[in-house]
């Protein structure tokens, strides 16, 4: 087995061990490891991650209803939440939090338990708990179907090579990223999703013609907007400008994102904030990366009424925050050429 499998195998087998269980170790390519129940040896197969995203459920192709697989099989992680746990055991796996709690289920086998955390080991780094790491992992989802380099990466998004490469490493760990051509897996994704931020300052007044120097200063970037850096339109209106499957309304408010902190703060003085839900005409927030509100799209392009556009991936991060609608519309989405769909 690869090291990181061979290591999932012995957090397993020693999880496995401390509730009464037999346990040997198997070197063919069905079965990490054999369980010795009742007279049976039941076959264990093993899939390691360092955080276990609820989502890779629904996009692994490992994890879908398909042919009964023979025993066992059981994710091992450093940290598996409430909402992960249970998509698992509803796709038919079992799951070792790392933490300290083991569940399996199958073959006559039911197991519950508490066990020993594993603490004294070197904890691997979260890649997306960092700013550079989500700069990089939004940057793959921009282009999912290049072959990315470390030095092509930093040139582009501004950073050192050791600090792109040390992360990629680290994406890779994760299994967000795929071998040496660092494209990215399906769950990457829906990892970002999880780290994604929402919050937004909704103001009294919406930007537009007419008004005068303020409309210079607020920096929206509207008349030349491949060339600029600026405000970037997302969530429901900009998902219905790329084609999207959803309804809004025309007095809607318009949510977007600006490049900076010094543009927020002159957005909340030059057009106000909101006092209430009712009296809120559009939506800001400081971009999670630079790349939104530099690399933004010419709604014109599109032939729909809008401004700028966020990139599709950009949109569809802000509509997966929305568990029920947001992601009901994304299943149903995919976005015109030249982008492609990554969730």
């Amino acid at each position: 087995m690869p090291a990181r499998a061979d290591e999932a195998a012995a957090l397993l087998q020693d999880a496995f061990e401390t509730t009464g269980v037999r346990v040997s170790r198997r070197s063919d390519a069905a079965s990490d490891l054999e369980l010795l129940v009742g007279g049976a040896r039941v076959p264990v197969q093993v899939k390691r991650w360092s955080v276990f995203p609820e989502h890779a459920v629904r996009t692994n192709p490992a994890f879908r209803p398909g042919a009964t697989s023979p025993g066992v099989r059981v994710v091992v992680a450093d940290r598996i939440g409430v909402d992960a746990r249970r998509a698992l055991e509803a796709a038919g796996w079992g799951w070792l939090d790392l933490r300290g709690m083991l569940h399996v289920e199958g073959q006559d086998l039911f197991i519950h338990a508490e066990v020993p955390a594993v603490r004294d080991r070197p904890r691997p780094r979260d890649p997306l708990g960092a700013p550079a790491g989500l700069e990089i992992a939004c940057a793959l989802l921009s282009s999912p179907a290049e072959d990315h380099a470390v030095r092509g990466l930093a040139r582009r998004l501004g950073r050192s090579p050791s600090t792109v490469s040390e992360l990629l490493s680290a994406l890779r760990d994760a299994s967000l990223v795929e071998g040496s051509t660092f494209r990215p897996a399906p769950e990457l994704f829906w990892s970002v999703v999880d780290v994604w931020p929402g919050n937004r300052v909704g103001l009294a007044s919406a930007p537009g013609p007419g008004m005068g120097a303020a409309y210079e200063v607020l920096g929206l970037g509207f008349e030349d907007v491949a060339a600029t850096t600026g405000w970037a339109l997302t969530d429901t209106l900009a998902a219905a400008a790329y084609g999207a499957p959803v309804a809004a309304r025309a007095d809607r408010p318009a949510d977007f994102f600006v490049p900076t902190e010094v543009s927020l703060r002159r957005a909340r003085s030059l057009l106000g904030v909101a006092r209430s839900p009712a009296e809120v005409r559009c939506t800001v927030r400081v971009a999670p990366v630079p790349e939104v509100c530099r690399v933004r799209v010419d709604a014109a392009d599109l032939s729909v009424e809008a401004d700028a556009l966020a990139a599709p991936v950009f949109v569809a991060l802000d509509l997966a925050q929305d568990a029920g609608r947001g992601r009901e519309i994304l299943d149903d989405w995919t976005p015109p050429e030249p982008w492609t769909r990554v969730w």
